[in-house]
C-alpha cells in the first residue's frame, strides 16, 4: 500500500476547526451542520490527490463509474463524522440513534477481564464506540495510533471535554507495547486502525475489492504476542443522526504457540481484509482513505 498518506497535510487549519467546534457546541448539531457543506465543497473542489483516491476506491466499491454525487457524498460523510465527534466527545450521545450488531461478542470478552483488540479501519467513526464505552460500566477503550497525520485535529477535539479526553497510546515508540500490555492487563480494549502502513513494514498482499492491496501485519502480530482476542469493529454512518456499530470475530490468540503464530497472524489479517471489503461494499461512502489504496509505488 502506498504510504503517501503519511506525507499529506491535513486541509483546513486550527482556527477553522476551533470555529467549527465553537459554532457546533453553541448552535447544536442540526443548526451547525451548514458548516459541513462548505468544508465538503472546499475539499471536493481543491484536493485533486484526494479526488483521485476517491475515484480509485469508489469505482471498485460501487462496481461502476462513480458520479460527482457519489464522490461528494463520500466527502460529506467524512465531514459529518468529524463534526459528530464534537458532540460525542462532549458526552452528547443522546443526539444519535445508534444500533449495535454483535454486542454479545464484546460483552463476552469484557467478562474475561483480559481485554482485547478492536481492529478498525478508516471506515466510519471509531468515536461512536468510545462514547458507548464511557456509558457502560467497566468498558474502557484506548486508541493506539500514529498521531503525526492527525495531531492537530485530535488536539482540538481533545479540548472539547477536558474531563474525559481520548486516551491515546502513540505507536512507533519503544514503550508502546509495554503501555498497551498494561492497559490490556487492566481489562481495557485497544482500538487500532489496521488498514494503513507506514510503507516500510511487513505486509500481506491480499485481494481487496477486486485488486491486490497491502495490509500491515504489525497490529495482528502485536495481538498474537500479547495473546489477546481480536474483533473487527466499525461504526458506520448511515445518514441523519444514525450510526450502526458492528463487532465481528477475527481471531483469538489466547493459546497460540510460537510455531503456529505466523500462520495464524496471516489468517487473521486475511479475515480482517475480507470483513473490511464486506462493509466497504455495504456502506461504500464510509471509507475515509483519500489516497490510492492499491498503489504501491510510494513504498
Amino acid at each position: 500500500m502506498n504510504a503517501g498518506w503519511t506525507r499529506s497535510r491535513e486541509r483546513g487549519s486550527d482556527w477553522l476547526l476551533r470555529l467549527m467546534t465553537f459554532l457546533s457546541l453553541r448552535g447544536g448539531r442540526r443548526a451547525s451542520r451548514f458548516i459541513l457543506y462548505g468544508i465538503a465543497t472546499y475539499f471536493f473542489l481543491f484536493a485533486p490527490r484526494a479526488r483521485r483516491g476517491s475515484l480509485a476506491y469508489l469505482r471498485r466499491a460501487l462496481a461502476r463509474p462513480p458520479t460527482a454525487r457519489d464522490r461528494f457524498r463520500q466527502v460529506l460523510y467524512f465531514a459529518t463524522t468529524i463534526h459528530d465527534r464534537v458532540f460525542l466527545l462532549n458526552d452528547q450521545i443522546e443526539l444519535f440513534d445508534i444500533s449495535v450488531e454483535g454486542e454479545s461478542l464484546l460483552l463476552a470478552a469484557l467478562q474475561t477481564g483480559r481485554g482485547g483488540f478492536l481492529m478498525g479501519a478508516h471506515l466510519g467513526s471509531f468515536e461512536v464506540m468510545r462514547s458507548l464505552g464511557r456509558r457502560r460500566a467497566g468498558l474502557s477503550v484506548v486508541m493506539a495510533m500514529y498521531e503525526d497525520n492527525a495531531r492537530r485535529i485530535n488536539a482540538v477535539l481533545a479540548s472539547i471535554n477536558p474531563a474525559s479526553p481520548p486516551e491515546i497510546v502513540p505507536l512507533g515508540q519503544m514503550s508502546s507495547m509495554i503501555r498497551i500490555g498494561e492497559r490490556l492487563d487492566q481489562g481495557a480494549f485497544v482500538g487500532v486502525l489496521a488498514d494503513r502502513t507506514l510503507g516500510k513494514e511487513p505486509v500481506l498482499r491480499l485481494p481487496f475489492l477486486g485488486e491486490q492491496a497491502d495490509f500491515p501485519l504489525g497490529p495482528m502480530r502485536a495481538a498474537a504476542l500479547l495473546r489477546r482476542p481480536v474483533m473487527f469493529m466499525t461504526g458506520l454512518y448511515r445518514g441523519g443522526n444514525r450510526y450502526h456499530l458492528v463487532f465481528e470475530p477475527v481471531a483469538d490468540f489466547s493459546a497460540v504457540n510460537r510455531a503456529e503464530r505466523d500462520a495464524q497472524v496471516q489468517a487473521a489479517v486475511t479475515r480482517y481484509a475480507t470483513l473490511l471489503e464486506k462493509y466497504c461494499r455495504l456502506d461504500p461512502y464510509d471509507w475515509f482513505n483519500f489516497f490510492d489504496f492499491w498503489d504501491t509505488r510510494g513504498r
